[in-house]
């Protein structure tokens, strides 16, 4: 399942936005530093309206949206890559996530201390990423000094493993995060890199937390975070803590009520989840039948065998080939298999199908 660590300094509103996003009050929310002293994780369905529009065409009672996990890490502080606050384990919990959600405060409240003193996301942003970088650096050091005994023996693997550890650690003292598929154009150097579990090389989605004053326009602050998001090609999405945490509490229809008296269309945290995706390149396809309608989240590029690993590995094994039809196809036939075969909309692909965004699919394999 796709992991997204939320980080952030003391009082930036990061557990609050963690309450909202899970529904669940287990992460504490108070007015001091590190009052989240373990990692905490909850599972959040990823809105698809889409499923639910095929739930009665299908007639099932069963919906499966797929899923992020969630981890909720204690707020990191200047020092935390030597050991300040509660900085080595939370930093390891953070390289055990596929993404970053970096929330940067972007509003004033006198009521509401800072731990630097002052409101200055930038500041933040750059707090946050020295961190991790000057953690990333320690990291590499220890390996490096092990890898350069084996490469100075003629171990070509080695030295490639080496030349890529060295790009990294002089790219790491920008302190910012590093987009390792534009650093390296030689694909084993590209692997090298992906594997070697750097926080600052994982993607990236800035949420400045603003007040619910400011959640349809944004602010002076949000627009430093929006330019800074822009030029290290990250993702930014302006988010309200405070009203994410009040629409958990509504019933659906509540909510939407809610975001239309406040001119919004989707929520914070919809358009976060949706950076997630988009970020990290993911697309959703779904199997639609009398049992459940489900989503399943594969990368985009995705050919049909791997999509149907994605259900069990003997499907991918045993891969005949793929029924397919477009959810705008299967809608206008009204959710009729038989209707789309006669009107030629259902396709049989075999290995080499890319898999698009909102295929619905069955797979047909051999035991």
């Amino acid at each position: 399942m796709l992991r997204a660590g939320i980080v952030g300094l003391p009082n930036v509103g990061k557990s609050t936005l963690f309450n909202a996003l899970t529904s669940a009050k287990n992460a504490q929310s108070a007015n001091y530093p590190f009052c989240t002293i373990e990692p905490n994780v909850g599972v959040v369905a990823v809105p698809d309206e889409r499923l639910y529009v095929l739930q009665p065409l299908v007639h099932t009672d069963k919906v499966v949206p797929t899923a992020v996990e969630f981890v909720d890490i204690a707020g990191l502080v200047k020092g935390a890559s030597k050991g300040e606050g509660l900085g080595n384990q939370f930093l390891a919990n953070i390289r055990e996530t596929d993404t970053i959600v970096q929330v940067v405060r972007c509003f004033d409240d006198p009521n509401t201390i800072h731990v630097a003193g002052k409101v200055n996301p930038l500041d933040d942003i750059e707090t946050i990423n020295t961190e991790l970088a000057l953690a990333d650096m320690a990291s590499l050091e220890k390996r490096m000094a092990k890898t350069s005994k084996v490469a100075n023996s003629g171990d070509k693997a080695a030295k490639v493993e080496m030349k890529v550890m060295q790009t990294l650690y002089d790219k790491l003292s920008d302190a910012t995060f590093i987009n390792v598929d534009e650093l390296f154009d030689d694909e084993d150097e590209l692997k090298i890199a992906k594997q070697s579990q750097l926080m600052s090389i994982k993607p990236v989605i800035y949420a400045a937390n603003v007040s619910e004053f400011d959640v349809v326009n944004g602010n002076d602050y949000t627009k430093q975070v929006e330019e800074y998001a822009k030029k290290h090609g990250a993702e930014m999405v302006i988010i309200s803590a405070k009203i994410e945490e009040e629409l958990a509490e509504l019933s659906p229809e509540e909510a939407k009520e809610y975001l239309n008296e406040l001119g919004i269309t989707s929520s914070g945290i919809e358009k976060m989840i949706q950076s997630v995706y988009s970020l990290l390149n993911l697309r959703t396809y779904i199997t639609a039948g009398e049992m459940e309608v489900k989503a399943w989240t594969i990368t985009a590029g995705t050919k049909a065998p791997q999509a149907a690993g994605v259900i069990h590995t003997d499907f991918e094994k045993g891969f005949i080939r793929a029924e397919v039809i477009s959810y705008e196809d299967f809608v206008a036939c009204e959710g009729s298999y038989t209707v789309a075969k006669e009107k030629g909309l259902m396709r049989l692909e075999g290995k080499d199908y890319v898999v698009q965004d909102g295929d619905i699919m069955h797979f047909r394999f051999a035991n």
